[in-house]
């Protein structure tokens, strides 16, 4: 991803607040209690989640729902530690500049090490957010995609879905 690329990312989340968010594409992928979670999302991964939904809509002729799910849900584990945008930007920042102390901070206590919140996040909400969509209902497929969003398509070439999973990644990627 590049510099610009993040910090159009970084401008778009602080001026989330004045946009409202239209649930009319999200209501019609999600279960009730998917979009209740979804709604606790911040603004700005709200609407993030439905550019990346939009994106995907865009890129073939036919979206699997279980592809949709994942493109709306794939941020949802954030809710579990909400960020600022200051504290998303330094993970970023510093997963790219300092890897080491990203993994350092990444395996902390967030609830004890509030510093390393961030770090924490940034590496485990896909693993939450694909728990907290099962717990909703979520299909394997959708919720695997989910899980899986952040690691290497490569790692999972041969998987079956792994097609979906480079769609929801090229989406994810640039929007």
């Amino acid at each position: 991803m590049t510099a610009i690329y993040r910090f159009t990312q970084g401008v778009r989340a602080l001026v989330a607040f004045t946009q409202s968010v239209d649930y009319t594409l999200p209501q019609r992928y999600l279960s009730d209690e998917m979009l209740a979670v979804f709604k606790q999302m911040t603004p700005g991964e709200q609407l993030h989640s439905i550019r990346v939904l939009r994106a995907i809509l865009n890129q073939q002729a036919s979206t699997p729902h279980d592809l949709a799910v994942a493109a709306l849900m794939h941020d949802c584990g954030k809710v579990r530690y909400p960020l600022s945008v200051y504290g998303k930007s330094i993970a970023v920042v510093m997963r790219r500049a300092l890897p080491p102390l990203y993994h350092y901070g990444s395996e902390r206590n967030p609830q004890r090490d509030v510093w390393a919140r961030p770090f924490v996040v940034a590496a485990y909400h896909p693993l939450w957010s694909g728990e907290t969509l099962r717990e909703c209902g979520g299909s394997e497929r959708a919720t695997w995609l989910v899980t899986h969003h952040q690691e290497s398509v490569t790692r999972w070439q041969h998987h079956p879905d792994c097609g979906l999973l480079w769609r929801l990644q090229k989406a994810d990627d640039t929007h």
